[in-house]
């Protein structure tokens, strides 16, 4: 196959500058500028450059203080050290005027604060790698709340889509970590099943904890969230409070203490995080009409990283991540729904939480983002490239909303107007100055996120505060007059699809145990059903197909995880299990409707893979601890704490490092290339980036695509092709300023983040009824 140059050259026939290609190409640069002051610049995220070059002038953030004789920032500093520890670093910024609140091991990096002058000399050291504000970090806010103006300003019934017991699957024995505002598990969603006791196991209160305590907690623990938006931190030069929190240690067992909320009588003020629960895993037969989840059997991990008004901070959904990591193996925790984002335009590769969420795919565990509520701007025009962080990750399942319409129905089922469309618009700046934006393909699919019914968190006989301030949430279900413990109210947004989809991939971790995340996600995609109309930006591969999901998860081989993890199974290997077949029908019926599967899947960040090899052949790619987008990629390597008294040896997790991949298979012989057949981006032409995933599944059902005989294999950073190109309609003027968004002809507007202001979007408000 041909390079992107030569293609678009040949397709085109236009004169496209330097600038466009290297801002458009679906390609990420791997160059470094030459001097050092120019390579310390490029290792900090352009938020936090801008707000050093302004010497702290400017538009105010959370994680900036200029109101002191000297500017400061809460920051988080990413290392390449080989001390875990990284003590060099810590008295660095000691010496600096810093201070260092807590130490990370999903990404190898720490929680500080920094004079903001001094941002620049700790970036120069060359064991950092990135620097990044303390950004805030907020659930993704429901359609209904956009509509009554709670962001702006401060299906018929899941049994439809989410039928429990599924083929006997309940989730029973799967952990799901829900990082959110916390779970009520009081809540008869979250009973067992001899309703006497909660399934929520334990309740982590990580508030403010990534900014602002210790191991040992001591001198910080004070240091509340009211401190923190009084911007007190400004003033603790000089301390360093971190800890390693090693297995046994006093620390340790301090922190746990500290964090632990199962005693707490409102774990969930806010009510996002109990109704995200409710969703993945409640229980509903209680009372009429009937919540029930999807994987109604599954324990929940309440992990609070959201406080009361539904907002948080980077450093606080990375401490979550990191006590996630830290008790998988413990409670078979193999799934983190994160129905929240923050507002990076950072590339995936430098997003602190991006790095974290791959640490924790690399662990095992199986992360489900949502895309986000930003597919229409303030005029009600649809907007491409608005997926939010962490679902700009390649690792992560990033599920965008459906609209059921209120029937059973999935035929007349659309893409909710609010729902995130893709490409990725995170980037990094080359040697040149070029804004290179990653451009992954994304969403990874949609699951119905539109009226969803779920558990209400009850305070003391009083409704949630979602619930309380907005009627219409509660609407037909009793109001303020619910029961406590048995109230319920409707939600609708990309942070209510996910769970579904967490659910769904509990179901399929019961049925096949040995699947791995990107197996997982490959399973998703391939099995789900294409939406009329829609295009791969829009639902990604296409609507949740549950029935197809567990199917195929329980044609393969139960040992896959622990076959990978020590490269006993070579690729192309049958990944069926004994005595079973590949359907020869690839599709499902539901509600006595066909449901045809896509037989589609996203790979490298713009290739689309078909063919049935890809689910009964190992593909290399299914590794957790490999990843890879085009001629990038990274492999990790997991390590865990010895014995210690009273615990076991390789039971929680020390440190998670990547380094760059230089040879590897990605995809075996006999898989099907489909990236000609959607060809280059038009959007005038509707192909591809824009064809429509159900001309493309049809394409692919009758025997179209090129059947590789070689496979994908990534040699020092070079591999067979770049995939989905973006070329006609794409106007782009020489010198032009890379600000707020980059505009695309044809009145596509491709934003480069999303603008939030204390963690409550200023997005678009999506009127109520829209698709």
């Amino acid at each position: 196959m041909r390079h992107f140059t030569e293609r678009l050259a040949s397709t085109t026939g236009t004169r496209l500058l330097a600038a466009l290609l290297a801002s458009l190409a679906l390609a990420i640069s791997g160059f470094l500028p030459s001097s050092a002051a120019a390579a310390a610049t490029a290792k900090v995220s352009k938020d936090l450059g801008d707000a050093v070059e302004r010497g702290g002038a400017g538009p105010g953030n959370a994680w900036l203080e200029t109101n002191t004789a000297a500017p400061a920032v809460l920051a988080v500093v990413v290392s390449n050290s080989s001390d875990p520890e990284m003590a060099d670093l810590r008295a660095a910024i000691l010496a600096q005027g810093g201070s260092v609140f807590m130490r990370f091991y999903s990404v190898r990096a720490l929680s500080v604060m920094l004079p903001l002058h001094k941002v620049a000399a700790i970036a120069a050291r060359a064991d950092v790698t990135s620097i990044s504000p303390n950004r805030v970090t907020a659930r993704t806010a429901s359609l209904l709340e956009s509509a009554t103006g709670t962001v702006g300003g401060t299906g018929s019934g899941p049994r439809n889509y989410s039928p429990t017991g599924y083929l006997g699957l309940d989730g029973r024995g799967v952990g799901i970590a829900v990082l959110d505002s916390g779970i009520s598990r009081s809540h008869e969603a979250f009973k067992s099943g001899d309703g006497t006791t909660t399934r929520v196991a334990h309740s982590a209160n990580l508030l403010a904890v990534g900014a602002f305590t210790s191991g040992a907690i001591g001198t910080a623990s004070r240091l509340n969230r009211v401190i923190y938006k009084d911007k007190a931190w400004a003033r603790l030069s000089g301390l360093d409070v971190s800890s390693s929190l090693a297995p046994g240690s006093s620390g340790r067992n301090a922190f746990e203490r500290a964090i632990d909320n199962r005693a707490g009588s409102t774990q969930d003020v806010y009510g996002h995080g109990t109704h995200v629960a409710s969703v993945a895993a409640g229980r509903g037969w209680f009372r009429t009409p009937d919540a029930t989840g999807v994987a109604p059997d599954a324990r929940l991990y309440d992990v609070k990283v959201l406080d009361d008004s539904g907002t948080g901070q980077l450093s606080d959904a990375l401490a979550g991540i990191d006590w996630v990591l830290y008790h998988a193996r413990e409670h078979n925790i193999r799934v983190i729904n994160l129905s929240l984002a923050a507002n990076s335009t950072e590339s995936f590769l430098t997003d602190p939480l991006c790095r974290a969420v791959r640490a924790a795919a690399a662990a095992g565990i199986t992360v489900v983002v949502a895309a986000g509520n930003f597919g229409k701007d303030a005029n009600g025009t649809e907007t491409y490239g608005s997926i939010s962080s962490p679902g700009n990750d390649p690792t992560v399942i990033t599920v965008g909303a459906a609209n059921p319409l209120g029937t059973v129905s999935r035929n007349d089922d659309v893409v909710n107007g609010f729902s995130s469309r893709g490409p990725t618009r995170g980037g990094v700046v080359d040697a040149l100055g070029v804004r290179r934006p990653d451009n992954l393909l994304k969403p990874d699919l949609v699951a119905p996120g539109n009226k969803v019914l779920g558990a209400a968190a009850s305070l003391a006989n009083s409704l949630d505060t979602l619930a309380a301030r907005h009627a219409d949430l509660v609407s037909g279900l009793g109001g303020a007059t619910q029961k406590s413990g048995q109230a319920l109210k409707y939600l609708s947004g990309t942070s209510v699809a996910a769970p579904v989809v967490s659910g769904a991939v509990a179901l399929m971790l019961q049925a096949n145990p040995g699947l791995t995340p990107p197996l997982i996600k490959a399973i998703l995609q391939y099995t789900a059903q294409p939406l009329p109309g829609a295009n791969l930006l829009q639902q990604g591969a296409g609507l949740l197909n549950v029935d197809g999901a567990v199917t195929v998860a329980g044609l393969l081989r139960t040992d896959l995880s622990s076959a990978m993890a020590a490269g006993a199974i070579a690729g192309n290997a049958s990944l069926l299990a004994p005595g079973k077949s590949w359907p020869v029908s690839q599709a499902s019926t539901l509600n006595g409707i066909p449901a045809p599967w896509s037989r589609l899947v996203t790979a490298g960040g713009s290739h689309l893979l078909s063919g049935p090899a890809l689910m009964t052949r190992h593909q290399p790619m299914y590794d957790p601890r490999v990843w890879w987008v085009r001629g990038t990629g990274g492999r990790s390597t997991v390590t865990y704490w010895p014995a210690a008294v009273g615990v076991a040896a390789n039971t929680h997790i020390r440190s998670v490092t990547e380094v760059p991949l230089a040879t590897q298979a990605l995809v075996a012989p006999g898989v099907v290339l489909a990236d000609t057949l959607a060809g280059i981006t038009s959007w005038v032409g509707r192909t591809g980036a824009f064809m429509t995933v159900q001309t493309l599944a049809a394409w692919l059902a009758v025997g179209s695509g090129i059947t590789m005989a070689e496979g994908i294999t990534m040699a020092e950073g070079i591999t067979m092709a770049e995939g989905i190109t973006m070329a006609e309609g794409i106007t782009m003027a020489e010198g032009i300023t890379m600000a707020e968004g980059i505009t695309m002809a044809e009145g596509i507007t491709m934003a480069e983040g999303i603008t939030m202001a204390e963690g409550i979007t200023m997005a678009e408000k999506v009127a109520l009824g829209e698709p």
